[in-house]
């Protein structure tokens, strides 16, 4: 019985000792599963870490290797001359995938690695534009024949309509010569001062021999300028006129007739919608009894000045300018000067979301010039060698209607008056010019104008006889 008792008490004495025994060791195997995880959470951390500090650091990818040589003999190019045989560098086609390493960035850094403008004060940036024009034209003369290569085949110039022509003709003209391009500077300095520089050219140059089997035509400077806060210097559209004003047009330029339309160099400066220039001046001479030979001379002391006031709302625009000129021509026969100037007003009168009407009127003495590509002279000669300013009156208007967002319409008429002498001009010298044409553009695509026109144009001259001219023309233009 003792040894029974004595055998029960041993039991939990064995289990209690045994417990006692395990129990550091459960703590310890627990201790060191902690400590290995913290160890595994330090090495993650600072994997995260190293990470993290490759990225911000830019890498710099290295030289490719030198490749492999060549299995055949090797041919030297002489000094200066690149060899014929292009070696298989790692990644061109031939050879096997190299693993280029990414180039990162760092942070508040420009992407490009280089200004296209180096030289450029900071906070310069430079954009292209222009658009790319196709033109396709038949045109009909009734009272004779426009030259060969006559420009007025191309786009509508009053003065070359033919007249008193036994015989007419017909003439279609595929070109692409109105295409242009152009590139602009602009900076902004850090206490607010603008400066600006514009440079456009299209491909209107004089033709060649070499446009009888090419197509190559010379390049046209048309804007060449810089402006800096108000002022502006260079070439560009005159003061006088407003460009912004023009109705569309399959032709380059549409109410041709009695349209100011010059570009000019000259100085200038703008101040609200008040603008004052000197422009670079000109002088279109009628010779005496020259029927209808027109002379230019850039003689003359003084520049055409100008001045210009413009308004604009949401009702349209309007605007009204004025300009005095001298005018200077030295011949055999003459050698005078004489004063003239100008008054015009146009603008928009936007009638509705869909309506819109563009006019402007201009009178003045000795102003031709300025008028739709030089529509005919701005002084003629007497039999005494003197100038007299000519009296010119011209406008046009405009209607622009738009049927959907994509297509629209536009018709146009156009006059300009001359008061001619033929005493001094003989009898072939113009005295009114004058057009209507019509129009409809689709853009089936943004920035794309595919465009059909008609139009209808007389000319008359001091004798009392006039010439027609008709023309169809189709044009496709994407701008960028």
């Amino acid at each position: 019985m003792t040894s029974r008792i004595a055998s029960m008490a041993r039991r939990p004495l064995a289990c209690a000792l045994t417990l006692a025994l395990m129990a550091p060791g459960a703590v310890l195997a627990q201790t060191a599963k902690e400590k290995e995880l913290e160890a595994r959470v330090a090495q993650l951390e600072a994997m995260v870490q190293t990470l993290m500090e490759r990225q911000q650091a830019p890498v710099v990818a290295a030289p490719p290797p030198p490749p492999p040589p060549p299995s055949g003999p090797v041919t030297s190019a002489p000094p200066g001359v690149a060899s014929t045989t292009q070696p298989k560098f790692p990644g061109t086609p031939g050879s096997g995938p190299v693993a280029q390493p990414v180039a990162v960035q760092p942070q508040n850094k420009p992407i490009q690695g280089i200004t296209l403008t180096p030289g450029a004060n900071p906070n310069t940036t430079i954009r292209f534009g222009g658009f790319l024009k196709a033109d396709f034209l038949t045109t009909k003369t009734y009272d004779g024949a426009l030259g060969e290569g006559a420009v007025g085949r191309l786009l509508y110039i009053p003065q070359q309509t033919p007249v008193g022509g036994k015989a007419g003709g017909i003439d279609t003209d595929f070109h692409a010569k109105f295409s242009r391009f152009n590139v602009g500077v602009d900076t902004i300095t850090e206490d607010g001062n603008r400066m600006t520089g514009f440079i456009e050219m299209d491909f209107f140059g004089s033709d060649n021999v070499s446009n009888q089997i090419n197509n190559l035509h010379g390049s046209t400077l048309r804007h060449a300028y810089l402006s800096w806060n108000n002022w502006l210097a260079g070439q560009t559209w005159s003061n006088f006129i407003d460009a912004t004003n023009f109705p569309e047009a399959a032709d380059i330029l549409g109410p041709t007739d009695g349209v100011l339309f010059s570009r000019r160099a000259q100085i200038r400066y703008t101040k609200g919608g008040l603008s004052l220039s000197a422009e670079n001046p000109e002088t279109l001479t009628s010779a005496y009894n020259g029927g209808g030979a027109t002379l230019a001379s850039d003689r003359g002391g003084m520049p055409d000045l100008t001045v210009r006031y413009a308004w604009k709302g949401d009702w349209g625009t309007f605007g009204m300018a004025a300009i005095a000129r001298e005018f200077a021509t030295q011949t055999a026969l003459t050698d005078d000067t004489a004063f003239g100037g100008a008054v015009t007003a146009g603008g928009k009168w936007i009638l509705s979301p869909t309506n819109a009407i563009s006019y402007q009127a201009t009178y003045g003495k000795g102003i031709a010039s300025y008028m739709g590509l030089g529509s005919g002279p701005d002084v003629e000669v007497d039999a005494q060698g003197d100038l007299h300013a000519i009296d010119t009156v011209a406008g046009w208007v405009g209607w622009n209607h738009k049927f959907t967002p994509t297509l629209r319409s536009t018709m146009m008429y156009s006059i300009v008056d001359m008061d001619r002498d033929i005493a001094n001009t003989g009898p072939m010298g113009t005295t009114r010019m004058q057009s209507l044409r019509a129009n409809l553009f689709y853009s089936p695509l943004p920035k794309i104008d595919i465009g059909a026109e008609v139009m209808y144009g007389r000319r008359n001259v001091v004798s009392g006889a006039s010439g027609d001219i008709s023309r169809l023309q189709f044009t496709a233009k994407y701008s960028f």
